[in-house]
């Protein structure tokens, strides 16, 4: 079976978005492809050496002149990934306007408030969607997950805080790298792309920017919306 081109589509995303003349722009993205030993806690999974390499090559395969920051999660498997994809980018365009990458909280699942109930309710559920379908159809208990509608709120204006202190001396990209769940929460909610549109993959993204006076969220899935700026 031949391996599913991860990070391809989110590469098209960010050029296109790009390619609009916008300067500055958040790349809200899934890790790398990464091991799933049972035997550990998940968040200790790491990424695997194709991982590795993908990330490096999606790196590779952004566009030149950029200023680029990085943003993790804390799980090691995140952190990497930034790290990769940037140093991805400094092997071709140059490491004169890539930044080092720094853990946010907010890129992690923060908004587990029992992360033992949440891991027992996904296997209950029969896995990662579905229950990510429960917890945005508001039928999770709030003393197990921060209600949807928030979690995707305090992620955005977080996000949006990092787009609007981008340097003003170029185009520039920050790369944020969070998680599946994270990515598949945000999409329900804010882009109506619930889990029927299918499974967030490896390198998968979302792509935050400001372009005549609104703010806009994307993906591959299809077109841009606009949101509301963060109160």
């Amino acid at each position: 079976m031949t391996e599913p081109a991860y990070g391809a589509e989110t590469a098209a995303l960010i050029h296109r978005v790009l390619a609009r003349g916008v300067t500055r722009a958040v790349v809200f993205m899934r890790h790398s492809a990464r091991t799933f030993h049972p035997d550990i806690h998940d968040l200790d999974n790491q990424l695997t050496e194709r991982g590795r390499a993908l990330a490096s090559e999606l790196g590779a395969a952004l566009p030149a002149g950029l200023h680029l920051r990085g943003y993790a999660s804390p799980p090691q498997r995140c952190v990497d990934t930034a790290e990769l994809l940037l140093a991805g980018y400094s092997a071709v365009h140059g490491a004169d306007q890539v930044g080092r990458t720094r853990v946010l909280d907010v890129l992690g699942p923060f908004y587990a408030l029992d992360q033992i109930r949440m891991w027992m309710g996904m296997k209950a559920a029969g896995g990662l969607q579905t229950y990510v379908q429960q917890w945005c159809d508001g039928t999770v208990g709030s003393d197990i997950l921060l209600d949807a509608p928030t979690a995707a709120r305090v992620i955005v204006t977080v996000l949006t805080g990092r787009l609007d202190s981008a340097p003003v001396d170029g185009p520039s990209l920050d790369i944020c790298v969070s998680h599946d769940i994270s990515l598949h929460m945000v999409r329900d909610q804010l882009l109506q792309q619930g889990v029927d549109r299918g499974d967030v993959r490896f390198l998968d993204a979302l792509v935050l920017y400001r372009d005549q006076g609104r703010l806009w969220l994307g993906s591959h899935l299809g077109e841009p919306v606009a949101l509301p700026d963060p109160a």
